[in-house]
């Protein structure tokens, strides 16, 4: 059956299950399709899995160290070994006799989150985490942690926040979208919380709810918390933190840019959402066929006066599950938010083709100098590759994963190069 034909049908049924009073069933309805994507070859999109297993599949080739705009690699590829990006090891509950204790730069602030196991985890490895978080209602939520084998020499890194979308998981989307092999060469830890099916029947984040767009409430806490867990057992470099997702994981980290500015320093969008996008499970429906209805209550990147967190946003122009329009809200709602408004940007446009044939446009918004001296002259704001023919899924991604579209460009790459390029300006 033809997405957008299928996208109509449910939601005029789920439109009448809430005529009618029947709440439940138009949410059981409302979430099937939030978490259904299209079949498509796994040649460029993965089939969809709830519950991919955590058991070693094959490895993943690792990305290309060069990106298009550097011609560079981060680090020369030959001194990193080859990276497995979904091997995982389970970090234990409890601390056995005779394990070293982690040797963290410091401790969680008090009451924000529990981690039963005190243990550093070890340099090369992809670990699964169990984690608590007082208030949160889905406990024991877990995370997996990629630890690149540079950890060693114990300087700070930059860490890497990775928001998997409807249906996948940690591992499947470690695999998918190589970001462990690219991290390796970057000497960046990545962290990929995983959402429980008891918070949403089909693993998706809930970008919709008002209860998970705020600081300090529902998912955004729950995932601040994990971040900071992370910050208090391994020396991360507290300017360089960013966050990333796909799909459903690309509007919550929308949501977190807008509500976290002093924690991320960039965020990258993969086929989402704009922040406030919707408020509602219907909502939430039409602004993925459509995209957000304009103005959309509190779609802002930034407040009035606060800094705008620098975003790049991946979107194919022929995405059948959640409208490009979307990927250029994302953009807008960032430009908007800086001071001055157009006139204080400058624009440079940029066409190409992948190395497997999927043409692309990349538009790249700077600041424009005022000339006292005193702006950020040259800084990037924004950053929107636009893949032409392409659908739902993570461009230049590995077919071992699910969602991914191998032909195209390496988002991963070149998502990771846009990041490190970002940092915090350092409290006075």
């Amino acid at each position: 059956m033809d997405w957008n034909h299928k996208l109509k049908q449910l939601m005029g049924e789920a439109t009448q299950l809430v005529r009618t009073g029947h709440l439940a069933d138009a949410t059981r309805t409302i979430q099937q399709t939030l978490g259904g994507h299209p079949p498509a070859p796994t040649t460029a999109q993965g089939a969809g899995a709830p519950d991919a297993p955590s058991a070693s599949p094959a490895p993943a080739q690792p990305s290309p160290g060069a990106t298009f705009r550097s011609g560079m690699p981060w680090r020369d590829p030959s001194s990193v070994q080859d990276v497995e990006d979904a091997v995982v090891i389970e970090r234990p509950r409890n601390v056995t006799e005779g394990d070293t204790p982690c040797d963290a730069p410091a401790a969680p602030q008090s009451g924000t989150a529990v981690h039963p196991a005190p243990r550093c985890e070890a340099q090369g490895s992809f670990t699964r985490v169990v984690f608590s978080h007082p208030g949160a209602p889905h406990n024991p939520h877990h995370y997996h942690l990629y630890v690149p084998p540079g950890s060693a020499s114990g300087a700070p890194m930059p860490l890497v926040l990775m928001l998997h979308g409807c249906t996948q998981n940690p591992t499947d989307f470690a695999t998918g979208t190589g970001m462990n092999s690219a991290a390796a060469r970057a000497n960046a830890l990545v962290l990929y919380p995983a959402q429980p099916h008891s918070a949403n029947p089909n693993g998706c984040w809930n970008w919709f709810r008002p209860e998970d767009q705020r600081r300090d409430m529902g998912e955004p806490a729950l995932l601040a918390a994990m971040v900071r867990d992370v910050m208090a057992r391994h020396p991360v470099d507290g300017q360089r933190v960013y966050v990333a997702g796909l799909s459903a994981g690309g509007a919550m980290a929308a949501l977190l840019g807008r509500e976290y500015p002093d924690v991320f320093a960039a965020v990258g969008v993969h086929s989402g959402l704009s922040a406030g996008a919707a408020h509602n499970v219907m909502g939430a429906l039409s602004a993925m066929k459509t995209g957000a209805k304009t103005p959309a209550r509190g779609t802002t990147a930034a407040a009035s006066g606060q800094p705008v967190t620098p975003v790049i946003v991946f979107h194919g122009d022929a995405d059948p599950t959640v409208s490009a329009r979307n990927g250029e809200q994302v953009v807008q709602a960032a430009l908007d938010a800086v001071t001055g408004g157009a006139p204080a940007l400058e624009t440079s446009v940029q066409q190409g083709r992948s190395g497997g044939g999927q043409g692309y446009t990349c538009t790249v918004y700077r600041r424009v100098a005022a000339g006292d001296g005193t702006d950020d002259k040259g800084a990037v704001i924004a950053e929107h590759w636009v893949l032409h023919g392409a659908g739902h899924a993570w461009a230049g991604g590995s077919a071992q994963g699910s969602h991914t579209d191998p032909r195209g460009v390496d988002a991963t790459g070149e998502m990771l190069r846009f990041f490190l390029a970002q940092q915090l300006t350092p409290k006075s």
